[in-house]
C-alpha cells in the first residue's frame, strides 16, 4: 500500500509516452502495447493494494500516503480566525477508494483491450492520440477516487472533465461532436463552480480540507435539521458540483450529446466512471450530508425526478447509444435518491454493479455498430442474434442485469436501493418503482429491436449468399460502401476477439457482482455494504455528535423491519420488471402494430417524450439565447461605447492637433514671420540713412539740436 501512488502514475506515464513519443513514431502495435501495458499494471498494483487492505482489522482499512507537500502553509481567514492553509498531494486507500480503484483500472483495462480493435480504423497518429487520451483519462480519475483532500480531489476532477471534452471531440471533424465536446465542457463548468465555491466554505468552516479532519470535526457539530446552516449550504454546493459531473437535473442536458464519442469513451466516461463522480464525491463527504437533512431531502428529489425524467425519455429513443445514454442519466438517478434518504452503502453499490452492467452494455452497442457498419438507428438493424450470438448473449445479460431480474448483480444493487428508499420516503419508492419498470420496458425493447425480429438494415454485396436480399423490408439504397473507407460491406458479422473477450469479462461480472450485497432477507449478510461502511463515518466511535445517535437510531428501526416486508418489496420489484419486459415483448414482437397505434393514440406524449421534454428547446431558447443576445449586446456596446469613445479621443486628438498646425503655421509662425518681415522692410527703408557722407551726418545732428532746443524751449 506504500506505492499506491503509482496507481494513477502508471497511466499517467502511458499518456506520456504515446502523447509525446507515440503519435509522431509508434505503430498501432506499439501505442497498444504501451497503453495497455500500464493499465494492466496498475490493475495488478490496485487488485494488491486492495488485497493488502482486505488483510487490516475492519475499524483500521485506512491508509495515507503522502508524495510530497504541495502548497506551503500559508495564512488565511477561517471562521476560528487566522488558520494555515496548507495541502499535500496525498493519497488515502480505505474500503470506498479501494472498491473505486479496482472498477476503474479493471473496467478501464478491458475498455482498453476492446478499443486497440474498434479503434484500429484510426491512422497510427489518431490511434496513439486516443489511447494517449484514454490513458491520461484514468491517471485522472484515479487521481481522484485516491486523493486524500478535496484539492486533489478537485484536480482530478478538473482532468476528467478535460479528457471527456477531449475524448468527446476526438473525431472533430463531425460538428456533432466538437458541439458535443464544447457542450459537456461548459455545462460541467456550471458544476465546478459549486464545487469551488464548496471548497472555499469547508476551508473557511473547518480550517482544512483534509477528507478525515472535516469529517471528524463536522461530526462534533449539531445537525442542522431545522435551519439552513453553514454545513447545509457546503453540501448544497458539493451538490451543484455533482450535479454537473453525474447529469442530473438541470445539468443533465450534456451526457446523451457525449454519445457523438467513440463507444469505448461512452462505455468508460459515460457509464462506468467519469459520471458516477458525483456519487462518489457525495458519499466520501457522508458525514457532511447526514448533518444537513434538508440538502439529503433535495438530493433525494433530484435523483428521483432525473430517474424518472430520464427513463421516460429512454422509452422512445431509436439511437441504440442514446437509450443507454439515458439509461444511465436515469441509473445516477437511482445512486442519488439512495444517497439522499441516507443509503450510502447502496449507492456505492450500485455505483459498482452498474459499472459493469453498463460497461457490457455500451461496448455490446458498439459491436452492433461495428457490424451494421456504423448504423446507430435500431429501425435499421433486427434479426441480429444469428449473426452476433456472441454479443447477443452478452448483451442479454446486461439487460437482464440493469431490468433488476434475478440472479443478476442489478437485482441485488437496486432492491436495495428500493428497500432503503421504501422505509424513508414511500413517494420517492413509487417513483424508483415505476423508473425499474421502464427500465425493464426500454431495455428489452432495446434488444427487440436489435436482435430479434426480421433484418430491417441495408443489404450487402453478397446479400443473395445470405438470403438478406429476398428479405421484406431492407433498404438496398447505399448496398455497396456506406463505411468510412473500408471498402464494401459484407453484411453483419461478429466482432473480433479483442470486442468480444471484454464483452464476456463483463458479462460475467454482471451475473457474479451483486452476490457480494446478498441482503439478509435472503441469507446474506449484505457484505459490501458493511465493508464499506467505516468510509461513510469520522471513525471516531458511535458517541461521537448527534449524527452517531440518528445513525444508530435509523439502523435500528431499519434491522427492526422484518425480512418479510424486504421479501416481498423484492418479489414487487421483480413483478414490475418482468411486466416491462412482456410489455416490450408484446409491442415490438408479439403486436407491432399495436406501438403504432398507440403513438396514432398518444401524440402529443409521443412528441413530448421523443423531444425529451423540449429541455434542449427551453435551454436554447433561455439560457443560450440569453447568453447569446447578452455577448452580443455587449459586443455592440463594446463597438460603441468603449470603442467609440476610443475612436472618438482619437477623432478629437486628430482634430485637436489640426487646430494646433493651425494656430502654429498662422499665428506662431505668422507672428515670426511677421517680426523677420518688418525687420526686413525697416532694414531696407533705413539702409538709406546710411550714405557715408560726413555733411549728411553733420546736417542730420544740426537737425536733431534744433528739435532738441526748440522742444526745450517750448516746454519751458
Amino acid at each position: 500500500m506504500k506505492v499506491i501512488w503509482l496507481i494513477p502514475l502508471l497511466p499517467g506515464i502511458g499518456a506520456a509516452v504515446t502523447g509525446l513519443v507515440g503519435i509522431r513514431f509508434f505503430s498501432k502495435a506499439q501505442t497498444a502495447l504501451v497503453a495497455c501495458g500500464s493499465m494492466t499494471l496498475a490493475a495488478f498494483l490496485s487488485i494488491y493494494a486492495f488485497i493488502q487492505l482486505l488483510a487490516l482489522p475492519s475499524e483500521a482499512r485506512v491508509y495515507d500516503v503522502v508524495v510530497a507537500s504541495w502548497i506551503p502553509a500559508m495564512p488565511l481567514e477561517t471562521a476560528g480566525g487566522m488558520g494555515a492553509f496548507a495541502v499535500d498531494w496525498a493519497f488515502r486507500l480505505d474500503p470506498l477508494s479501494g472498491m473505486m480503484i479496482l472498477v476503474v483500472s479493471g473496467i478501464g483495462l478491458l475498455i482498453h483491450v476492446y478499443s486497440t480493435s474498434y479503434m484500429h480504423g484510426e491512422s497510427a497518429a489518431g490511434y496513439a492520440r486516443f489511447f494517449c487520451y484514454l490513458n491520461l483519462f484514468c491517471f485522472f480519475m484515479l487521481t481522484l477516487v485516491l486523493g486524500a483532500n478535496l484539492l486533489v480531489m478537485f484536480v482530478g476532477w478538473e482532468g476528467v472533465g478535460l479528457c471527456s471534452y477531449l475524448l468527446i471531440g476526438f473525431w472533430y471533424h463531425k460538428q456533432s461532436a466538437t458541439d458535443a465536446g464544447k457542450k459537456a465542457f461548459l455545462v460541467n463548468r456550471i458544476g465546478d463552480w459549486g464545487f469551488v465555491l464548496g471548497i472555499f466554505l469547508v476551508f473557511f468552516t473547518f480550517g482544512t480540507i483534509d477528507f478525515h479532519e472535516v469529517m471528524v470535526s463536522a461530526a462534533a457539530m449539531p445537525i442542522e435539521a431545522t435551519e439552513f446552516g453553514v454545513i447545509s449550504l457546503i453540501c448544497l454546493l458539493l451538490f451543484v458540483g455533482a450535479t454537473g459531473k453525474s447529469a442530473q437535473i438541470p445539468l443533465h442536458i450534456w451526457l446523451p450529446d457525449a454519445m457523438e464519442g467513440p463507444t469505448p469513451v461512452s462505455a468508460l466516461i459515460h457509464a462506468a466512471t467519469m459520471v458516477t463522480a458525483g456519487v462518489y464525491m457525495v458519499c466520501r463527504n457522508a458525514v457532511l450530508f447526514t448533518h444537513a437533512p434538508m440538502v439529503m431531502t433535495i438530493v433525494a428529489i433530484i435523483g428521483a425526478l432525473t430517474a424518472l425524467m430520464a427513463a421516460s425519455i429512454g422509452l422512445l429513443q431509436t439511437d441504440i447509444k442514446r437509450v443507454l445514454a439515458y439509461s444511465t442519466v436515469s441509473q445516477l438517478g437511482y445512486m442519488f435518491m439512495a444517497t439522499g434518504v441516507g443509503a450510502f452503502g447502496a449507492a456505492a453499490f450500485h455505483l459498482m454493479t452498474h459499472a459493469f452492467f453498463k460497461a457490457l452494455l455500451f461496448l455490446g452497442s458498439g459491436s452492433v455498430i461495428h457490424a451494421m457498419d456504423d448504423e446507430q438507428d435500431m429501425r435499421r438493424m433486427g434479426g441480429l442474434k444469428m449473426y452476433m450470438p456472441v454479443t447477443f448473449v452478452t448483451m442479454l445479460v446486461g439487460t437482464l442485469a440493469i431490468a433488476g431480474i434475478p440472479p443478476f448483480a442489478g437485482f441485488f444493487s437496486k432492491d436495495e436501493i428500493l428497500f432503503q428508499t421504501f422505509l424513508h420516503n414511500r413517494a420517492l419508492w413509487v417513483v424508483a418503482v415505476v423508473t425499474a419498470g421502464m427500465t425493464a420496458f426500454y431495455m428489452f425493447r432495446l434488444m427487440a429491436m436489435t436482435f430479434y425480429g426480421e433484418y430491417r438494415g441495408p443489404a450487402w454485396e453478397d446479400a443473395a449468399d445470405h438470403g438478406g436480399a429476398e428479405r421484406p423490408g431492407i433498404d438496398t439504397e447505399n448496398e455497396v460502401d456506406r463505411s468510412r473507407g473500408h471498402g464494401a460491406w459484407h453484411g453483419p458479422h461478429e466482432s473480433p476477439p479483442p470486442v468480444t473477450g471484454p464483452l464476456m469479462v463483463l458479462a460475467v461480472g454482471a451475473i457474479v457482482a451483486g452476490f457480494v450485497g446478498i441482503p439478509a432477507a435472503l441469507g446474506g449478510g449484505n457484505a459490501i455494504e458493511h465493508f464499506l461502511e467505516p468510509s461513510f463515518t469520522a471513525g471516531v466511535g458511535p458517541a461521537v455528535g448527534e449524527a452517531s445517535e440518528v445513525v444508530a437510531i435509523e439502523s435500528a428501526a431499519i434491522h427492526s423491519n422484518s425480512h418479510a416486508t424486504e421479501l416481498g418489496l423484492m418479489v414487487l420489484s421483480i413483478l414490475v420488471a418482468l411486466g416491462g419486459v412482456a410489455l416490450a415483448h408484446r409491442l415490438y414482437l408479439k403486436r407491432p402494430e399495436l406501438a403504432e397505434a398507440w403513438r396514432a393514440r398518444w401524440t402529443g406524449v409521443h412528441r413530448l417524450l421523443l423531444n425529451k421534454y423540449y429541455v434542449d428547446e427551453l435551454y436554447h431558447g433561455t439560457v443560450v439565447r440569453g447568453t447569446m443576445s447578452g455577448g452580443r449586446g455587449l459586443w455592440r456596446f463594446d463597438g460603441r461605447v468603449v470603442d467609440g469613445a476610443v475612436n472618438g479621443s482619437s477623432w478629437l486628438t486628430i482634430v485637436a492637433s489640426w487646430c494646433s498646425g493651425l494656430f502654429d503655421r498662422y499665428v506662431v509662425d505668422g507672428a515670426v514671420n511677421l517680426v523677420g518681415w518688418s525687420a526686413s522692410e525697416s532694414s531696407f527703408s533705413l539702409r538709406r540713412i546710411q550714405t557715408g557722407l560726413i555733411q549728411n551726418y553733420a546736417l542730420i545732428m544740426l537737425f536733431g539740436v534744433f528739435v532738441f532746443v526748440s522742444m526745450y524751449l517750448l516746454i519751458s
